[in-house]
């Protein structure tokens, strides 16, 4: 003998998720900007102030990385990926920063500012250098040690010519 909560609560209950279900709206689809982008139809700031904050994001990501180096190793096989995530996030950090320069400071500091990107596009690299020592057949200890010993120096040169173009040129000081 079934009880009146058994018989009509929750078949009312599970009558009233499946209407839920069929009538809320579906995920939206968007792009992900990352947490250094302005929101859609609204300008960068290019104070003095937003350019010093990003440039600080600048430095936090890569010091995230440089972190990440040492203990990658201990997560085997999923020490690049974490590895590739901080790399990202240095990435998407040097973008934000350019979005806060001035039209005349984006033109006196050209060329810099493109040779940081390429040793970035360079620093990337290394991650195809690491599939390729996977893919002959080097051990995945060996060929992660050799990745994070090459993305802490790399990051660290990056830096040092982040800084040194930066005030250079005055911007983010």
């Amino acid at each position: 003998m079934k009880s009146t909560f058994s018989k009509f609560v929750v078949p009312a209950g599970l009558a009233l998720s499946a209407a839920l279900l069929i009538v809320a709206p579906g995920p939206t689809p968007a792009q992900y900007l990352g947490p250094y982008a302005a929101p859609p139809g609204m300008a960068v700031p290019t104070t003095p102030m937003a350019q010093r904050n990003a440039l600080s994001a600048v430095r936090a990501q890569v010091g995230w990385l440089q972190n990440a180096t040492g203990s990658a190793p201990d997560y085997g096989s999923q020490g690049a990926a974490m590895l590739w995530q901080q790399f990202q996030g240095v990435s998407r950090a040097y973008n934000g920063f350019t979005m806060t320069l001035s039209a005349e400071q984006a033109a006196e500091g050209a060329n810099e500012f493109a040779e940081l990107a390429g040793g970035l596009n360079i620093i990337q690299e290394a991650f195809t250098n690491y599939q390729d020592d996977l893919a002959s057949g080097r051990l995945v200890s060996v060929a992660l040690d050799d990745l994070c010993q090459v993305l802490n120096q790399a990051a660290g040169v990056w830096l040092q010519e982040l800084n040194q173009d930066c005030s250079s040129l005055g911007v983010g000081w």
